[in-house]
């Protein structure tokens, strides 16, 4: 979305006839399009097209669908991701335009009915798009760091930010915040989307955040010279379930610290995991060959996708800031993909959302169901003197936040 808005302010550098300045100068802002009688636009996806028809249906990123009308004058062209003008766009046909492409339609008609009568169809093609995605996530697992924020510096404008290897030990990187530096935030109540975070400064970051910076890393692995931040204030959260709605795509809980009731609400792009009976340091080891490293793409509610763009660090993108050791990211996404249908009441879970403004609801991003060995383990290394630890002492938010289901890259 962010480069067709750039796309829209810089188009007028590039037309002469004034009508085309008006759309414009009435095109800046998205709340301009409602207050402006005879012209909107809209950028979205597109879901499904009808050349017989000339019509075009579009889902913007609000989630409205728009059904956009297509004509003889309409004008098509083609940029590629990244672009910010249509100084290198190509002509292309309504032939050239697929379900799944990134378009921004514009034209003069009703945004109340939801109708556009397209003049022009800028596109991003879907492989263009999955093509630069891929290229841009290996750029965040070679050069990105991610943690939870442990310490703020404001004199100094430093972010240090921390997370756990298997062996528990806490490694730690610390990120100057310049101007140069882009920060983006996750908005709350939301399965977080890399697209969809929103400018943000340092003031905004608060110790316990996760955290993902892309820069280039000090020789001794301490500090980092970021391009990019995106963080969010990310709840982790466990309990046993009380109860499963599968048709409402509901759980129960009573929450692991709290002792309250708590409803989880799992959404089609949410990911759940079964930790294996026996837990990963027995029988049921979960090396590079174990069951679910095949399984890079989640399956959210039982259904085969990627991965959300927010839940979970994938791989070697979790590797954290330090060097050293698997963490619990890279642990927890080998885990086996499961549904609603596979969870138990009895069985119990931890998950990560966004904060809202509910808490007595989460949303879900990710899910990990039969975590128990898991929560005695970690609640075992905050004892002291060799006694045994007990799940429900278990720091959620210090053990996993950064490393379960919270930020992700693009």
């Amino acid at each position: 979305m962010h480069n067709f808005l750039l796309i829209e302010r810089n188009f007028v550098k590039r037309q002469s006839i004034l009508w085309w300045a008006v759309i414009f100068v009435l095109s800046l802002l998205p709340t301009i399009y409602a207050q402006v009688p005879g012209v909107v636009s809209v950028i979205g996806e597109v879901k499904a097209i009808d050349g017989t028809a000339n019509q075009m249906v579009v889902r913007a990123d609000s989630g409205v669908l728009f059904n956009v009308t297509l004509s003889d004058k309409t004008q098509y062209l083609r940029v590629a991701p990244g672009e910010t003008s249509l100084a290198k766009a190509t002509k292309i046909t309504l032939a050239d335009v697929g379900a799944g492409d990134r378009v921004l339609a514009r034209g003069r008609g009703s945004a109340e009915q939801k109708t556009v009568p397209a003049l022009q169809v800028v596109v991003m093609s879907k492989a263009d798009l999955a093509k630069k995605q891929e290229q841009e996530r290996a750029e965040w697992r070679r050069r990105g760091v991610s943690g939870i924020v442990a310490s703020l510096n404001p004199s100094t404008q430093e972010i240090t930010v921390s997370s756990r290897t298997m062996a528990g030990a806490p490694q730690s990187v610390i990120i100057p915040v310049t101007e140069k530096v882009m920060m983006r935030r996750y908005p709350p109540d939301t399965i977080p989307k890399y697209s969809e975070a929103r400018p943000s400064k340092f003031e905004e970051v608060k110790v316990g955040d996760q955290l993902r910076a892309l820069g280039d890393k000090t020789a001794d692995g301490t500090h980092l010279t970021a391009e990019e931040v995106v963080f969010g204030t990310f709840k982790i959260a466990g309990g046993t379930v009380t109860a499963i709605d599968a048709a409402a795509n509901q759980i129960k809980i009573n929450d692991l610290q709290t002792k309250k009731p708590l409803t989880i609400i799992l959404k089609p792009e949410t990911v759940l995991r079964r930790f294996p009976e026996g837990g990963m340091f027995g029988g049921g080891g979960m090396g590079p060959g174990g069951p679910g490293a095949a399984n890079g793409a989640g399956q959210g509610q039982g259904q085969a996708q990627q991965r959300p763009q927010g839940a979970g660090a994938g791989g070697a993108q979790g590797a954290g800031p330090g060097r050293g050791g698997m963490n619990m990211a890279d642990m927890l996404e080998r885990l086996p993909v499961i549904s609603i249908n596979d969870l138990k009441v009895g069985d119990m879970i931890i998950m990560s959302s966004l904060q809202g403004a509910d808490p007595s609801q989460l949303t879900a991003i990710s899910l990990v169901t039969g975590i128990e060995p898991l929560l005695t383990i970690m609640a075992a290394r905050q004892q002291t003197g060799g006694q045994t630890g007990r799940p429900q002492g278990v720091d959620l938010n210090g053990s996993f936040g950064g490393m379960f289901g919270g930020v992700g890259v693009p």
